[in-house]
C-alpha cells in the first residue's frame, strides 16, 4: 500500500525531471543558433560553457548593432555605399534620388535551384507591367514561388523568389537579367 506522501515526492520527481528536459532543450536550441566560429573546440562543451558563448555572442552583436548605428549617423543615414547598391550617381539625379543608384535596377541572385529578383523602379515608370517579369521567369523556366513589392516615395521595390522547374535544366541568371533589362529598357 502507497502512502499520500509518496505520491507527492513522485509527482515533484517527475515535475523536476520535464523541467530539467525543458531547459535542456532550450538549451539545445540556443546552442544551435550561435555560429560554430564562436566556440573554442573543446572536447566536450558543458551547457555553462554553451551558455556563456551565447552571452559572449549577444554582446558582440550588440557592440556591432551600435557600430553600424554609428556609421550610418556619420554616413548621412541614407542606409550604406553606393558602390553596395548598383551604379553610383549625382545625388542630384532625380532618378536615383539619395539611393545611391540609376532606375530602373534590376538584382538577380541565383542559388541553386533558387533564382531571386530584385527590381527597383521609379513609381514615374507607368509604362512598366509586372507581369512580364513573371512571364520571362516562367518562359526562362522558373516556378515563381512568392513575389511581393512595397512603395517608399517615389519609388517600387518588387521582389520576387522562384525556383526551377526542372533541376537538370537549372536557371541561366544571366540570360534571366538580359531579357529583364530589355523588358524594362535599362
Amino acid at each position: 500500500m502507497m502512502k499520500s506522501g509518496e505520491g507527492k515526492i513522485m509527482d515533484r520527481k517527475t515535475v523536476e525531471k520535464n523541467r530539467r528536459m525543458h531547459m535542456k532543450s532550450l538549451c539545445f536550441k540556443l546552442a544551435s543558433l550561435i555560429p560554430k566560429q564562436e566556440y573554442i573546440y573543446k572536447d566536450s562543451i558543458s551547457q555553462q560553457d554553451h551558455l556563456d558563448v551565447a552571452a559572449a555572442y549577444i554582446k558582440k552583436l550588440k557592440e556591432r548593432i551600435v557600430s553600424l548605428k554609428q556609421q550610418k549617423m556619420l554616413s548621412g543615414g541614407h542606409g550604406g555605399s553606393a558602390a553596395a547598391a548598383g551604379t553610383a550617381q549625382d545625388p542630384a539625379d532625380s532618378r536615383g534620388g539619395k539611393l545611391g543608384f540609376h532606375l530602373p535596377m534590376i538584382d538577380v541572385r541565383h542559388r541553386d535551384p533558387n533564382l531571386e529578383v530584385l527590381l527597383i523602379i521609379s513609381s514615374s515608370e507607368a509604362s512598366f507591367s509586372f507581369h512580364r517579369v513573371i512571364g520571362v521567369l516562367e518562359e526562362e523556366g522558373a516556378e515563381v514561388v512568392n513575389a511581393s513589392f512595397s512603395a517608399v516615395g517615389d519609388k517600387i521595390f518588387y521582389t520576387v523568389h522562384s525556383q526551377a522547374i526542372s533541376s537538370r535544366i537549372g536557371l541561366e541568371a544571366s540570360q534571366v537579367t538580359e531579357r529583364l533589362k530589355q523588358l524594362i529598357r535599362i
